[in-house]
């Protein structure tokens, strides 16, 4: 939360935004989400140091494609998501779609980049692979 810098798995700066992420975004180690890397997951509330461990309750999800894929980002919080926090969440990945569309084509890949809205949280699960023996890890760069 606060920072301008969106990190991949192995910790390289995958994204510069050009305004600081009001959540606290992070990842969920047992799971690899649509994009090869491991699922996505926004803690709301206030901030947490980097590389902070938590358990929270997953009350949704949202779907963001890029370069012909799609990813699921589980939305967390310790209390159930209002309607004004769902809408906020939304917008905010409504910016962050178009500027990685931009930065997608700064870096010369194809694809459209947009939110597809809120949807549930067990469905965003069920799509990710569970990491185990088949599945040692992320498998793309970015």
């Amino acid at each position: 939360r606060g920072s301008f810098l969106k990190r991949g798995s192995s910790g390289q700066v995958d994204f510069v935004s050009p305004i600081p992420c009001p959540y606290n975004y992070g990842s969920i180690h047992d799971y690899i989400g649509g994009e090869g890397d491991y699922l996505d997951a926004v803690v709301l509330g206030p901030r947490l140091a980097a590389g902070t461990r938590v358990t929270v309750a997953a009350y949704g999800a949202v779907g963001l494609s890029e370069r012909f894929m799609y990813d699921d980002k589980l939305i967390c919080s310790t209390e159930p998501v209002s309607d004004s926090d769902r809408r906020g969440v939304i917008r905010f990945f409504h910016v962050y779609a178009f500027c990685k569309g931009l930065l997608n084509v700064l870096r010369g890949q194809r694809g459209r980049s947009r939110c597809e809205g809120w949807g549930d949280a067990g469905e965003a699960i069920a799509r990710a692979v569970p990491i185990g023996d088949a599945c040692p890890g992320p498998r793309i760069g970015f």
